[in-house]
């Protein structure tokens, strides 16, 4: 009798289809978790463009509300004083309007000093990148839906986020 090395072919198709058996069960929920971090990514972003369209209106009464991202933005250094062209209050990455996943839009602005604004956040690919779309008004409360919210979309009778 002849000793054997190796595996059988029949022992190698058996481990490739439990493998494939497991990557069937744990990429769609890979996937999910992928969305829920992007969601999650894009709420946290809207907190920040709140909080910073708040400081601007502080810091600049005349001016009101910022009218567009880059008015949040700004290369600051120890030399660069921030003023309301380029307020150094976001980063660059969100400034671009693309991020995690969502395109971030600052619209509805209106008024001088500009008293309004409405910021949303859609998935850049729906179900791949995001399931729901995010806004918010002045009021700081963020407001959830399933259907498209662009920004001049964006009302009070949206339901708020839990």
């Amino acid at each position: 009798m002849r000793k054997q090395k190796g595996f059988s072919l029949i022992e190698l198709l058996i481990v490739v289809a439990i493998i494939l058996i497991i990557a069937a069960i744990a990429i769609p929920n890979l996937l999910r978790a992928r969305i829920a971090a992007n969601e999650s990514s894009a709420v946290a972003a809207l907190r920040t463009l709140n909080t910073a369209q708040i400081s601007y209106n502080s810091t600049y009464p005349t001016a009101g509300y910022a009218t567009g991202l880059a008015n949040l933005t700004g290369t600051c250094s120890g030399t660069t004083v921030p003023d309301s062209t380029a307020a150094c209050l976001i980063d660059s990455a969100l400034a671009s309007g693309t991020k995690s996943g969502y395109t971030f839009n600052l619209g509805n602005t209106s008024g001088t000093p500009t008293s309004m604004y409405t910021v949303a956040a859609d998935p850049i690919t729906l179900n791949t990148t995001g399931v729901r779309y995010f806004c918010s008004l002045p009021d700081a409360v963020l407001r959830s839906n399933n259907a498209s919210l662009i920004a001049a979309a964006c009302t009070t009778s949206i339901t708020p986020l839990q």
